[in-house]
């Protein structure tokens, strides 16, 4: 599990996160039905009856009409679609089961309690896969249909929400999606400031120190170099100066990051038309400052 992966798995360990991700961007009825107050984080590690170690991911438990519902959340991040992960989901949730059953942990009628699987993504390509277990096994004539296994997971793709979506609303899950699509400092520092305030409240310092790992161990590891996070400024407008500092780092560094790529892409133009000229890979090198190895992966290239 890489540090994208955990970072995610912190912040949604927290039942703000849990509750604004269902309000926010389920959308079905029996949202409304549940009863928040009683979140309640779930052990998500397993042992299979073969005594191989399985770990999964983030695992909630909820009152609903007067009885737990789970709310079981895949985080997914890598940049390929998964084209069995409603067999994943099966086998994931059949654990569950499985650890309920062992534990005793069933409804009062003695039934295994319903279980939502949503599979959160925020891949560069939009998610493709099918959604349900049985689209992915063949059809069967007749009778034989109905050993077809049946399941299905609730998909929130990051990709699908425009930037309008996530601005509009006070909603922490949307603001986490809304960091993750900034491309320009003011966007960055809009809705960072956006999320200290609603953060400030000593009763969300726990979040509040979670999205400070997040933004230091992970998200600003991706931006040259910002070290700054959201846990020691004390008001908005103190953070939008610890930011401006920054910004002004991350914008210098790209551009430049971006004058060293046109020279090394300079570098390359010239050692491809010295090796036109059958020149020795060593002295080509030694001329343009790249590596012989660099050299010779230029052969052939026009």
């Amino acid at each position: 599990m890489g540090d994208e992966d955990h970072g995610y798995k912190l912040l949604f360990s927290d039942p703000l996160m849990i509750r604004d991700l269902l309000l926010g961007f389920v959308g079905e009825e029996w949202v409304e039905r549940l009863d928040f107050d009683s979140l309640e984080r779930v052990n998500a590690s397993y042992v299979t009856d073969d005594l191989r170690e399985r770990h999964d991911d983030v695992v909630w438990r909820v009152r609903f009409a007067g009885d737990w519902l789970y709310v079981y959340m895949l985080l997914e991040f890598q940049s390929s679609v998964d084209r069995f992960m409603a067999l994943r989901v099966l086998t994931y949730v059949a654990l569950l089961y499985q650890d309920l059953v062992r534990l005793k942990q069933l409804g009062p009628s003695g039934r295994l309690p319903p279980v939502v699987p949503i599979v959160l993504y925020n891949g560069e390509k939009p998610w493709s896969a099918v959604r349900r277990i049985e689209d992915l096994v063949e059809e069967t004539p007749g009778k034989l249909e109905r050993y077809r296994p049946r399941i299905e997971y609730l998909l929130v793709d990051e990709s699908a929400y425009g930037d309008g979506e996530l601005s509009s609303s006070r909603n922490l899950v949307a603001a986490l999606f809304g960091l993750e699509k900034s491309r320009t400092p003011a966007a960055l520092t809009e809705t960072l400031a956006r999320l200290f305030e609603w953060l400030k409240e000593p009763s969300h310092a726990s979040l509040r120190r979670s999205f400070a790992v997040f933004l230091n161990r992970v998200y600003f590891k991706r931006r040259d170099g910002i070290a700054e996070t959201i846990a020691s400024a004390r008001d908005p407008e103190e953070l939008r100066n610890m930011l401006a500092k920054n910004v002004e780092n991350w914008e210098r560094a790209a551009v430049e990051r971006g004058r060293e790529q046109g020279r090394e892409e300079e570098r390359r133009n010239l050692a491809r038309r010295m090796l036109a000229r059958n020149m020795d890979p060593d002295l080509v090198a030694e001329a343009t400052g790249l590596t012989v190895e660099q050299v010779e992966s230029l052969r052939g290239q026009s």
